[in-house]
């Protein structure tokens, strides 16, 4: 079983940066059989979407290089933490656009989300359950929210003593509904 913690997050300077290597630290841990891989987006330059062929009927086959590239890393796994920023009480514009250019490599598989931002990344997480609904992907119930507030002293991301027990709850659970439905 391969999960990919997805750093979504395409700024120079990013606070969502620590909060992906957080919760790949946490997985990497983990005892069993799950390879967990931290991919970050910024790495793809996934361009905006533009192609004339709409990406659900692409057939994992994309008419530009770094999506296609994109497409071949995210393909290969079994499920998927979004670890997101929230801006402006919504979800990032370049991970929305990285998901939105993909279609069949997401369809079935299941999603956990870390949310950060002024309220923890909550209004962020809430619209992509609405556009993960789009794929059918199953959506686990635990969440990680971090509060840019509490979170980071003096521009340091310092998760609280209860991070590290509830990122493990979130992942018994992704691995848990990842299992069930590879049957």
């Amino acid at each position: 079983m391969k999960i990919a913690i997805i750093l979504g997050s395409i700024r120079k300077e990013r606070a969502t940066e620590p909060v992906a290597k957080f919760i790949d630290g946490i997985a990497q841990q983990r005892d069993g059989d799950v390879t967990y891989e931290l991919v970050d987006l910024a790495d793809f330059d996934v361009p905006l979407l533009t192609s004339p062929v709409h990406p659900m009927v692409a057939n994992k086959n994309h008419d530009d290089e770094n999506v296609q590239k994109w497409s071949d890393k995210i393909d290969g796994f079994d499920g998927y933490v979004f670890v997101t920023p929230e801006y402006n009480h919504g979800v990032p514009g370049g991970f929305k656009n990285a998901v939105d250019s993909l279609g069949q490599e997401w369809v079935g598989k299941p999603v956990a989300f870390v949310g950060h931002g002024s309220v923890g990344g909550v209004r962020a997480i809430e619209q992509w359950r609405q556009v993960v609904a789009n794929f059918s992907m199953p959506v686990v119930r635990a969440e990680l929210n971090f509060s840019g507030f509490f979170d980071w002293n003096d521009g340091e991301f310092t998760p609280a003593e209860r991070h590290p027990g509830e990122a493990n709850e979130m992942l018994d659970q992704l691995e848990a509904l990842v299992a069930k439905i590879r049957g």
